[in-house]
């Protein structure tokens, strides 16, 4: 036995002695290899971005400022400077514009990183934006971004372009609340339609019990922040339609049409309250502001 181990030692020994050829070290993506000589794409996003506000934008493939058990594609680097000029136009200058440059430094993200592709979960959803603390927001889907001046585009492209805002406003809105909590109010509102399975309810379905999506039935978080992202993003016409386009009858909670249009027209102005007596900002101006913008790019 004792010759056996011996024997087996030095094998192991041998093996682990001998040179495999492994490359440079240095080399390894994380480890020292990822460096690379700066560009026109680098200057411009030090110019705009990291210099004026001290945002940072990661672009270069990084598995592990993603989820490991997730397959992704990296950001089309052609992609990179389009899709952070457009989140400049319709969310940065337009908070600026009504909260000043202080308010935006003070709270916005520091750390942004791209992927192209979607991130897809087991229950068959889509991740198409996160947020962390914060301060970092990961933001997907990047190779499908389109405007009307880029080759290619079609109107149907608008969905995913608009989804890339709805989740920028969504994960800001997180930030806002995090800092300062939204009334206590709110949650009484749909107190009890709360349910983990929203990925199963189409979205009139969630409108007729008074959310304005389904994801929004979530969390009472959710629901804050869909309500803020969708009401930014498709504008006041946007959203009116939006209330007006539940039916007659009751949903299948027992909601009649009256009041899950009374629901959303309460959390329409609470939000709207909130923006102003928490952070001094006009939410319909900013709303406007917000929507101009989109539709001078799409359409």
């Amino acid at each position: 036995m004792k010759m056996l181990l011996l024997s087996i030692s030095l094998f192991l020994l041998m093996a682990c002695s001998k040179k495999d050829d492994m490359g440079r070290v240095d080399d390894i993506p994380g480890l020292g290899g990822d460096t690379w000589v700066k560009g026109p794409l680098d200057q411009w996003l030090y110019d705009t971005l990291t210099r004026p506000y001290n945002i940072a934008v990661k672009y270069k493939w990084d598995q592990f400022e993603f989820e490991l058990n997730k397959t992704l594609v990296p950001a089309r680097e052609e992609k990179i400077i389009p899709v952070m000029r457009a989140i400049k136009k319709v969310w940065m200058n337009t908070y600026i514009a009504e909260a000043g440059e202080l308010f935006f430094k003070r709270y916005c993200p520091k750390f942004f990183i791209l992927s192209g592709s979607a991130s897809w979960n087991e229950n068959g959803t889509i991740t198409l934006g996160t947020a962390e603390g914060g301060r970092k927001v990961v933001l997907y889907l990047l190779n499908d971004f389109l405007t009307k001046d880029m080759p290619g585009y079609k109107l149907k492209d608008t969905a995913n372009v608009k989804q890339m805002f709805h989740t920028i406003e969504h994960e800001f809105g997180h930030i806002l609340h995090q800092t300062i909590m939204y009334p206590v109010e709110f949650k009484r509102i749909c107190a009890g339609l709360y349910t983990a399975n929203w990925n199963n309810i189409e979205d009139m379905d969630a409108r007729r019990d008074g959310f304005v999506t389904p994801y929004a039935m979530s969390a009472y978080d959710e629901d804050f922040v869909e309500m803020i992202s969708v009401m930014l993003v498709e504008g006041k016409d946007g959203f009116d339609k939006i209330v007006n386009s539940i039916p007659p009858g009751y949903s299948v909670n027992g909601v009649s049409q009256e009041e899950a249009r009374n629901r959303l027209r309460k959390k329409e102005a609470m939000v709207v309250s909130y923006f102003q007596t928490v952070w001094r900002i006009s939410f319909y101006s900013l709303q406007a502001r917000t929507r101009n913008e989109i539709v001078q790019l799409l359409y």
